[in-house]
């Protein structure tokens, strides 16, 4: 498999088994390929134009394992709904760390590959819906321009696999920077072994952050940039209208990528307490709750490192406490400035909280679509909805206006960075449901339009208008884990 060009140099494989289990992907029955992401794996410099289909098959589903792979389980903990559990890749293997010409590291794991030292009494495997649509969802997000994993190829395995009911099995390649986690430290804490916790932390920094290798405290560097991070990711989220449903530590990387897309769906009317996954009853992970969540998950982090920020634990607590207590105002003041983008406005001024807010009370009260409604203060009005004639909307919209002409740009330059922060496109729920069910009946074409129209989210192109309404069901909309 030379002539695929694979580059793999094993760094997190060199790992103590305190960090891992050396474990291949447990051979399937009858692999059928199903998507393959040609971009992206010309993006890595692979180049599969050689390789049957057939082979193809067996690569993607850990058949055929390519030369210089070392396949490993990945240990981490979490605090999954708040409650601490030790973890672990239970259905997932890293096959290897692939380096691409530009010298830069993506791991490369195959999700749903079977039992692991971590399957805590799972099968291992995963069903089809659930991973086509983490493709389908993190193929939208990277075209959004969001930090996220991204996915390389989908497989039927030939296996069905038992949940409620019998379901075709599939494997998902994912891509990512790494696939380490709060909860990776988390884990490595929980074993209270220092040396172990330097380990992980040297080499997060090395893969990550080599520029504060010789800081002063690169543990508290560390804490600050994925702070920083995190706050920019999750404004991202807000910009979009997205759910992630599962905001658990195990769930945070330090990479600063959205991973994991379980029981994750964007918003269409707009609701600050849109809960989609079955299993968030109290509404712990709804969309106003992500900012918060985030420090929550960041304490965490902050936590596992208090044994390398000072050998006094009070001083070490009360250092990290200051920096988490940071994350109201930068993320604040990332909020805003995102909200500004959104409504083309350039310069600062105190009142435009107001302004923004005022907008999206509007929007929750009137139960407007989040998206659409900024398609319309574009002038992108696809499908002609009456709700923006209400008296309270114009009166805000003359504001606006006028908040605008203040601004010492044309107007244009308001209208192109509005362009660049409001997507025309977001995954329609019911789009999305509909493409996965043709799916499951051999049906590819529905998945691969929707996948077209994803891929250019910003842009007025022909025949997007029927991707751009939200359902007209009443019935709230839910999704589930998938595992």
């Amino acid at each position: 498999m030379n002539k695929i060009n694979w580059n793999f140099n094993n760094t997190y494989f060199n790992l103590s088994k305190s960090f891992k289990e050396d474990i291949n992907p447990i051979p399937v029955e009858n692999p059928q390929l199903i998507l393959f992401n040609t971009e992206l794996a010309t993006s890595l410099d692979l180049d599969f134009s050689k390789v049957s289909t057939k082979e193809l098959s067996k690569i993607f589903s850990g058949n055929l394992l390519p030369e210089g792979s070392n396949s490993i389980a990945q240990a981490y903990a979490g605090h999954q709904f708040g409650h601490f559990t030790m973890l672990g890749d239970g259905r997932a293997v890293l096959i290897g760390e692939h380096t691409t010409k530009s010298n830069k590291k993506y791991d490369i794991q195959f999700k749903g590959s079977g039992k692991t030292a971590f399957s805590r009494n799972g099968d291992g495997r995963a069903a089809l819906g659930p991973m086509l649509r983490e493709y389908i969802i993190s193929e939208a997000m990277n075209a959004l321009k969001i930090p996220t994993t991204r996915s390389l190829a989908v497989v039927k395995t030939g296996e069905d696999i038992i949940r409620e009911k019998n379901l075709q099995g599939a494997i998902l390649t994912r891509v990512a920077s790494s696939h380490i986690r709060v909860g990776t430290f988390q884990y490595i804490a929980a074993r209270q072994k220092d040396d172990e916790l330097k380990t992980l932390l040297n080499y997060t920094i090395k893969r990550h952050y080599p520029e504060i290798i010789n800081s002063e405290n690169k543990v508290l560097e560390l804490l600050k940039l994925l702070l920083n991070k995190q706050c920019s990711l999750v404004v991202n989220w807000m910009r979009v209208g997205f759910v992630h449903g599962v905001m658990n530590t195990d769930n945070m990387t330090v990479s600063g990528e959205t991973i994991d897309y379980g029981p994750c769906a964007f918003m269409d009317t707009y609701d600050p307490k849109t809960v989609f996954s079955s299993i968030d009853q109290m509404g712990r992970y709804a969309y106003c709750n992500q900012p918060v969540i985030t420090k929550w998950n960041l304490a965490r982090f902050a936590e596992c490192l208090i044994p390398l920020i000072d050998k006094d634990e009070k001083k070490a607590v009360k250092i990290a406490s200051q920096v988490i207590d940071s994350f109201e105002k930068i993320y604040e003041d990332k909020w805003i400035n995102m909200m500004r983008e959104k409504l083309g406005i350039f310069n600062s001024d105190g009142r435009d909280k107001y302004l923004i807010l005022d907008l999206l009370t509007w929007m929750h009260k009137k139960k407007a679509d989040y998206t659409n409604t900024f398609c319309h203060l574009m002038k992108f009005d696809f499908h002609k909805n009456n709700i923006f004639m209400d008296n309270e909307f114009i009166d805000w919209k003359k504001r606006w206006l006028t908040r605008l002409s203040n601004e010492e740009r044309l107007p244009e330059k308001s209208l192109e960075i509005m362009r660049k922060a409001n997507p025309l496109i977001i995954p329609r729920n019911h789009k999305v449901e509909e493409a996965l069910l043709a799916a499951e009946e051999n049906d590819l074409e529905p998945i691969k339009n929707l996948l077209k129209v994803l891929n250019t989210p910003y842009t007025n192109t022909n025949n997007i208008s029927n991707y751009q309404l939200s359902s007209n069901s009443n019935e709230k909309y839910v999704t589930y884990c998938g595992t």
